[in-house]
């Protein structure tokens, strides 16, 4: 806003600028012509009572020819003007011609009363520009007046700078404060709407600034209690439906010990206990953002070896390569479940996995790898997005409703991570969860 004020006060004092040049022209054009006409006119009136004219002194002087010479700068529009004024008095004249001289060029005399100012003062005759006006009259005879003529305007230009200077000061400074008043609320309203989390409790925005940007940060303030609100109602509801639908699969669990076939019953265990995780998977999915475990100090590196060991004793070929301590502070559960959805994935498509943890300067990686079937390279990000399988390299017969990746993502992300997928030289894929130190 201040710089488009600045702008348009540049742009109005351009204009005035232009306005005062083009006015102090026409009054200088009028203040060095219409003396010089008046006083040609009041020569030729003295010469017509006996009073002739000099060629060597006076106001007005007499010449056989033209004292203009091609060196000079002729000034048509003054010399235009000129003849206008003397037609208006009654001289006939048959030529007009005007030019700006140097004092090389054309020697001003002083008058007699610069001439007494310098004889008290000491000062010897200056030489200055002059602007040169000669008149041809009808007989052919040239009428010649000179005066002194200045062509620095530095004056005028220090003046309209001095004035632009005080616009601004007398303009801009309030604007300045003016926008500083509104702008810091809002910075702070940006800063509060980026730095919201559904996982703390909200904490009004000070209602500061102007009644409009008052009104819009108490907007801000309600939707952040309604939305925070909202978030609550929906934890509850999917706590319900936890618990609503892990009730009959229990009873359901019981009942299928009745059943005396046992290809039959582990069928069907199984079942039940994909479902679960299934239900364990979504609930978790539509629960992050607002996780109840706090973060804690944990020893990274002792964590993914506790998950490798729980896959070693179900019998699955998992490694994991030694690594030394490494304290992290984050949420212990939620990083072993990305971990075990990544080995697990891994373990479901290629029949083992490679885990190795790397520790550098500001971030820690968990890389699984695999020699599996891979994914296609156009189709690498497409497996984060929730129940989505890829089935030229994922059969049905392996399980699961592509809910694994899109969880661990959630869940490093909320950790201010990243997990990418990439291929591997050979053939198969490898998983890299990149966590900040």
């Amino acid at each position: 806003m201040a710089l488009l004020v600045a702008l348009a006060l540049f742009v109005a004092q351009a204009f005035n600028l232009a306005l005062v040049l083009r006015d102090r022209t026409a009054f200088r054009v009028a203040q060095a012509t219409r003396p010089a006409a008046v006083q040609i006119a009041d020569a030729l009136d003295r010469e017509a009572q006996g009073r002739a004219l000099l060629q060597d002194r006076g106001r007005v002087r007499i010449a056989a020819a033209s004292p203009l010479t091609p060196a000079m700068h002729a000034q048509p529009d003054l010399a235009h003007e000129l003849a206008s004024q003397l037609a208006e008095l009654g001289v006939p004249v048959r030529r007009v011609a005007v030019a700006l001289a140097s004092p090389n060029q054309y020697a001003l005399r002083p008058t007699r009363i610069e001439r007494r100012m310098m004889a008290r003062d000491g000062m010897a005759s200056q030489r200055r520009d002059a602007l040169v006006m000669a008149v041809q009259q009808p007989g052919g005879r040239w009428l010649v007046v000179a005066s002194p003529w200045s062509r620095n305007d530095s004056r005028l230009f220090w003046r309209l700078l001095a004035q632009t200077l005080i616009l601004y000061g007398a303009v801009l400074l309030p604007v300045l404060w003016i926008a500083r008043r509104i702008s810091r609320p809002l910075r702070e309203l940006a800063a509060a709407a980026r730095a919201y989390s559904p996982a703390s409790a909200p904490v009004p925005l000070a209602e500061n600034g102007p009644p409009d940007v008052q009104a819009v940060i108490a907007a801000f303030n309600a939707l952040r209690l309604r939305v925070t609100a909202m978030l609550d109602e929906k934890d509850r509801m999917l706590g319900a439906i936890g618990h609503d639908l892990r009730t009959p699969l229990a009873a359901l669990r019981v009942r299928v010990e009745s059943v005396e076939d046992d290809t039959d019953r582990a069928r069907m265990v199984e079942t039940i206990a994909e479902m679960n995780r299934t239900l364990d998977d979504i609930l978790s999915l539509a629960r992050m953002g607002r996780p109840s475990e706090p973060p804690t100090e944990v020893d990274l590196a002792a964590l993914v070896d506790a998950v490798v060991e729980d896959f070693r004793d179900l019998g699955a070929a998992v490694t994991f390569e030694e690594a030394e301590r490494l304290r992290m502070r984050l949420r212990p559960s939620l990083i072993r479940r990305a971990i075990r959805n990544l080995i697990e994935n891994a373990v479901k498509y290629a029949g083992a996995a490679e885990v190795t943890l790397e520790a550098g300067e500001r971030h820690a990686a968990i890389h699984v790898a695999d020699r599996g079937p891979g994914i296609p390279p156009e189709r690498l990000d497409d497996v984060f997005d929730p129940f989505i399988r890829l089935e030229t390299s994922r059969n049905r017969d392996t399980g699961g409703i592509g809910l694994g990746l899109a969880l661990a993502r959630s869940i490093v992300r909320e950790a201010g991570g990243e997990i990418v997928l990439a291929a591997r030289d050979g053939g198969g894929l490898r998983a890299t969860i990149t966590l900040p130190r």
